[in-house]
């Protein structure tokens, strides 16, 4: 029969010392068998059990003294002998569970974080720097708000949706490209060992049976516009709103520009005193600069906006960057459900009545310019940046031209304040 050790108390123990020489020692304490006072030449003291598992002989470390004081030793070698009976090999039970913490906080990953590493791997793919920023636009506009923050083995296919839902029907092209970016960022991670199991932005056999097809979504036209008789009254609702937002979408409604380049009008490209707005082609969809002739109000509206230190934007955001794009369509959304609640209709687009959108701003100068004033369909195409040959581009671009676009912007400003009889305007019907 073994010998049973002398069961020590915890000021034994604290008296303990090494013998000499210069080797580790183990001293038994008693009370378990198999536990021990490891103590080193230089008088490091570290708890040990030694036990047989299986047909092995461990030596199992449980932390060092006085950190893990005798009474607590005790407990953790009865929890370990307890497990080797029930044939649990307490050196791999840690390692395993080592193994498993170190894998989590390997997929204890954001998604901003994940869009940043997954550019970094992917972006020398792309042909050029604005393709290489459209990618990474699209994901902080559409994506980083909702998605952002969250570690990506947790994001499910209904937060994709989450993101996908406001802008399917609106902005179909742009949806495509935002869910197969996400895809993308998520697929990175599921092979860099950030998460496992299906990428809830998969199209076939998950979003496909959610979402509309878009093809079908884009036959149903383009984006929902004002109608020209809403404009005037949407207009005066939206100058009773404060905010960055609310003046952005009314200098996009003035200029008759797309929502990103509002968003990121810089005050370096404007000119106040000569009513000129020069956007670099770098912004443009179009790749082309593009000046645009700013009416009065436009100009007055620009003077009483503040300018924030250091920050060059015309229109910030709350923390000082840009603007979303989703902040210009709550607006409209809001303003939309507003005039239900109050008893109006709200704003519709005539043909598909859907509520009107940022973007449909454009369609409804387009409709103005057709329908109610004389001025030539090719000035406004330039107006709004659209592609056109190059000898009626050539010719709006000189001086006398943009004079003439000025006056048309300043007959729509006038229209959208109110005033249908300035310039060329003409009433039809």
């Amino acid at each position: 029969m073994p010998k049973i050790a002398e069961e020590l108390t915890a000021l034994d123990v604290k008296r303990l010392a090494h013998p000499g020489g210069k080797r580790n020692v183990l001293l038994s304490v008693g009370g378990v068998t198999g536990l021990y006072l490891q103590i080193t030449p230089k008088g490091g003291r570290s708890w040990v059990l030694r036990i047989k598992v299986g047909a092995l002989r461990r030596d199992i470390g449980l932390g060092g003294f006085p950190t893990v004081t005798l009474s607590q030793a005790r407990d953790k070698a009865r929890e370990a002998r307890a497990k080797i009976e029930r044939g649990i090999d307490p050196v791999e039970e840690r390692k395993a569970t080592k193994a498993a913490l170190v894998a989590a906080q390997r997929r204890g990953l954001t998604f901003a974080d994940a869009v940043n590493r997954a550019l970094a791997a992917k972006l020398d793919a792309y042909k050029n720097a604005k393709h290489r920023q459209q990618w990474e636009n699209t994901l902080a506009t559409y994506a980083t708000p909702d998605l952002g923050k969250m570690l990506v083995q947790d994001i499910t296919t209904q937060d994709v949706l989450r993101v996908l839902q406001p802008i399917w029907m609106d902005k179909t092209e742009t949806a495509k490209r935002v869910r197969g970016r996400i895809e993308a960022v998520l697929s990175w991670a599921t092979v860099a060992g950030h998460r496992t199991g299906d990428n809830p932005a998969r199209w076939a056999g998950n979003l496909k049976e959610l979402l509309p097809a878009p093809s079908k979504v884009a036959k149903d036209g383009n984006h929902p516009a004002l109608t020209l008789d809403d404009a005037p009254r949407w207009f005066a609702a939206l100058q009773t709103r404060e905010g960055f937002g609310a003046r952005a979408l009314e200098f996009a409604a003035l200029t008759a520009t797309r929502s990103q380049e509002v968003r990121g009008a810089l005050w370096d490209e404007i000119d106040l005193d000569n009513a000129l707005w020069i956007i670099p082609a770098q912004r443009m969809k179009m790749d082309r600069e593009h000046r645009v002739p700013l009416s009065a109000r436009a100009v007055e509206m620009l003077r009483a906006l503040p300018k924030l230190e250091g920050n060059p934007l015309v229109f910030p955001a709350a923390r000082g960057g840009q603007l979303s794009d989703m902040t210009l369509s709550a607006t409209m959304k809001r303003m939309h459900e507003s005039d239900i609640s109050e008893g109006g209709t709200g704003y519709l687009d005539r043909v598909s009545k859907r509520p009107a959108v940022p973007h449909g701003l454009r369609s409804t100068f387009r409709d103005w310019v057709s329908e109610l004033t004389t001025y030539p369909g090719d000035m406004a195409e330039v107006a709004l940046a659209h592609k056109i040959s190059n000898s009626v581009e050539a010719s709006y671009r000189r001086g006398d031209m943009i004079e003439k676009r000025r006056r048309m912007m300043g007959d729509w400003a006038d229209f959208m304040g109110g005033n249908v009889n300035g310039g060329k305007v003409v009433r039809l019907g």
